[in-house]
């Protein structure tokens, strides 16, 4: 156990970046600071700010996991907390084996509140046997350093059971209890129709496998009001950059794409930030669509959702927290939003959230956490140190079209060149004195071309724009 100087507990807390960390879009683009996820931070700055207290202190690791670092978080800090998502699926095991290596290194508690198994919704897990040992090395540790761990919901309650796991509690994801031990959501006081304003989401795989670019377009089709919310970094940096540089870019029928028609009307966004994500979704009057933390936020929001699964990930958290649902595969493609908003209950929701809450707060007091709402303020200082700070806005599609949309892309781009220019002049000296050779003077050669490495970063519509200028 680390030893305090003081008698502030100082939590470690995996998130992309803190809640008031305000980062210019172009260096959350580049850092990827929600990696690659933007609905990973709902549920970290959930965490942060239940885990703040007069009396604990969490600090964000930026998301990395570095073995090296152990000996140095043994002594600066007193637990180690991993908010996770679907973290047992194929794709996540390398970076899954690295956190089991930095938690055995650990001398401090190690604390997961909320990870799940992914497969289909018929609840196999055939697809995850082969990464089995790595699963159950990660657990392992984990219980090695805390009393139980958290999972989403049943299935991944099972799955790890059945691999002889006892102490596994089902707690849900730490993002539906931002707001406290009470969650309303507004009543459907009238029928949607043409002037709603509705939010959908969903992701590539969705739009891929089953029909959900068909379902988006009847959507936008009845309801000109209609935006899609995207949340993977490619999305972000199609809408800002026109990046089309991703595997991603091959699925044209998902709107964040330049050549899908809500890009062009300007009915796309990403948020960097959860706050202006959910402070947006209070202007809505419905959401829908296959991603769960998309409508989790518009829950959040007060405003009705309903999600439609398409995998274990969505299901079981759908099935928990009783939020309305329908799978999928099974919706039609013309399906009208105001269906799935008028048969919508969410009276299981809330009056079930009570306990919820309850069993939450109760896994982490068995794990030794103090909760804001418990031992703190119910987290006001969180939000009035929040409602202070100014938010980028969500990122909008970008024509390319005049040049005030570029001058805040030019002078990011201009710093990174500037940045670039200096490192290759550090690197040059370190090289030029290991190897005795004279440092190159800014005239020589073609070694040294910073300008023109830097170019190659700069999106097409930007150069186009820029020789137009000349």
């Amino acid at each position: 156990m680390a030893s305090n100087v003081t008698d502030v507990k100082r939590i470690l807390l995996r998130s992309g970046k803190s809640p008031y960390d305000v980062v210019p879009v172009e260096r959350a683009l580049h850092e990827d600071v929600f990696a690659t996820n933007s609905g990973n931070l709902i549920f970290s700055d959930a965490a942060h700010k239940i885990l703040e207290t007069p009396r604990t202190k969490v600090v964000s690791n930026g998301i990395r996991t570095r073995v090296a670092a152990a000996e140095r978080i043994n002594e600066e800090y007193d637990a180690f907390v991993i908010p996770l998502a679907n973290a047992f699926r194929p794709s996540f095991e390398p970076q899954l084996k690295r956190l089991t290596q930095l938690i055995s290194k650990l001398k401090i508690p190690v604390i997961v509140p909320g990870v799940g198994a992914q497969t289909s919704t018929n609840y196999s897990a055939d697809r995850l046997r082969p990464m089995a040992p790595t699963v159950h090395a990660f657990v392992s540790a984990v219980l090695d350093h805390s009393a139980s761990i958290g999972v989403r919901g049943e299935f991944t309650e099972r799955y790890l059971r059945d691999m002889g796991f006892r102490d596994v509690e089902v707690i849900g994801c730490p993002s539906m209890f931002m707001g406290g031990r009470d969650l309303f959501i507004r009543e459907n006081t009238r029928p949607l129709g043409p002037e709603s304003r509705i939010a959908i989401n969903g992701s590539h795989d969705a739009v891929k496998k089953y029909k959900l670019g068909r379902i988006i377009d009847h959507t936008h089709a009845r309801y000109p009001h209609l935006r899609f919310i995207g949340q993977n970094l490619s999305d972000a940096r199609q809408l800002h950059w026109r990046d089309l540089s991703h595997a991603n870019a091959a699925v044209t029928d998902i709107p964040t794409h330049p050549d899908h028609p809500m890009f062009a009307e300007g009915k796309v966004r990403v948020y960097i930030d959860p706050k202006t994500w959910v402070d947006d979704l209070r202007g809505f009057d419905f959401s829908f669509g296959s991603r769960i933390h998309g409508n989790i936020a518009a829950l959040l929001a007060g405003t009705p959702a309903t999600v439609l699964c398409s995998d274990s990930r969505t299901l079981e958290l759908c099935r928990y927290f009783d939020i309305p649902h329908r799978m999928l595969a099974k919706v039609p493609e013309n399906v009208d939003p105001a269906e799935l908003y008028a048969e919508a209950d969410f009276g299981p929701l809330m009056r079930g959230h009570h306990e919820r809450f309850d069993r939450f707060m109760n896994f982490l007091d068995k794990n030794g956490l103090e909760n804001t709402f418990t031992h703190g303020d119910g987290g006001a200082a969180f939000e009035s140190r929040m409602s202070e700070l100014a938010f980028p806005a969500g990122v909008r599609p970008w024509t390319g079209s005049g040049v005030s949309e570029m001058s805040t892309r030019l002078n990011w781009l201009q710093s990174q060149m500037t940045d670039l220019t200096d490192r290759n002049t550090l690197l040059e000296r370190r090289l030029a004195k290991a190897s005795r050779l004279p440092v190159p003077r800014e005239s020589e050669g073609p070694e040294r071309r910073p300008y023109q490495r830097a170019r190659r970063v700069i999106p097409g519509p930007i150069k186009r724009v820029l020789r137009n200028a000349r």
